[in-house]
């Protein structure tokens, strides 16, 4: 693997960079089942993948050199089971400071993990946790954000890059080093038993939040409102004076005006 001076004590100090390959979180799940160990921290980047995957088995659609699309290993293995969340929110947040410097207020985190601007989608994340007994032996974390693409898929209504926003291209190298050096500072964090500050800030950055909103579930609309995300990871949502728990297949966001 070549090396890479990041900033940060170990998250990008191992990096691999593949010209095209069929997803990264897979790259390095093939990695990790190899017999020499993967240092933590390690980072698998890829030009283009032509079988990029998100959350509930999307298809991530990237032009190859104008995104980042990469995955990063992290051994949280102080990191209880029942809490695995937590990570989710420290690596949403570490992303989000790398590139709130370049947008804004206007940048928010949409429950579970998903990076948006406004009410477009800049990016996502797919975590894997692969356990053993009652740990969490390794984390791959795959990330993709739209950053130099300019046309998307009809199909991609949604999306956006930081060059349709701001309409100059950045340096993709310098940008995943800014997240490696945000995600290793949350990880950190979180590592050190900083938990409700992680909670807390993940809440303040969410998109939605304490705002009157559309949602979907079971096929039936409602008006309802985010007023938090419980300690598992579970969305909480406020409809008629009740407040009901969903899991991620369980709601949909409607951007429909109230």
């Amino acid at each position: 693997m070549q090396n890479n001076i990041f900033s940060g004590l170990f998250v990008g100090q191992n990096l691999l960079t593949l010209k095209e390959v069929d997803s990264t979180n897979n790259f390095l799940k093939n990695l990790l089942s190899n017999s020499k160990p993967v240092p933590e921290g390690t980072v698998i980047m890829a030009e283009g993948q032509y079988a990029g995957r998100g959350q509930q088995n999307n298809k991530w659609h990237a032009e190859p050199g104008k995104n980042l699309t990469f995955s990063l290993l992290l051994q949280p293995h102080f990191l209880d089971i029942a809490y695995q969340f937590d990570l989710n929110r420290a690596i949403s947040m570490g992303v989000y400071d790398a590139l709130w410097p370049l947008l804004g207020d206007a940048l928010k985190i949409k429950w579970p993990n998903d990076i948006y601007y406004g009410n477009k989608k800049l990016g996502g994340m797919l975590i894997e946790n692969l356990l053993q007994g009652s740990q969490i032996k390794n984390s791959v974390i795959g990330i993709g954000l739209n950053i130099n693409q300019e046309n998307f898929p009809e199909d991609a209504v949604n999306a956006t890059s930081v060059r349709q926003i701001l309409h100059k291209d950045y340096p993709l190298n310098d940008i995943l080093a800014d997240i490696c050096n945000h995600v290793e500072a949350w990880y950190l964090k979180l590592k050190a038993g900083k938990t409700n500050f992680v909670r807390d800030t993940y809440l303040s950055r969410l998109y939605w939040f304490n705002v009157e909103k559309r949602f979907k579930t079971n096929g039936q609309e409602f008006t309802g409102t985010i007023t938090g995300v419980k300690d598992n990871g579970l969305l909480i949502v406020k409809h008629n004076n009740t407040e009901t728990t969903y899991n991620l297949k369980e709601i949909e966001f409607l951007n429909k005006q109230l």
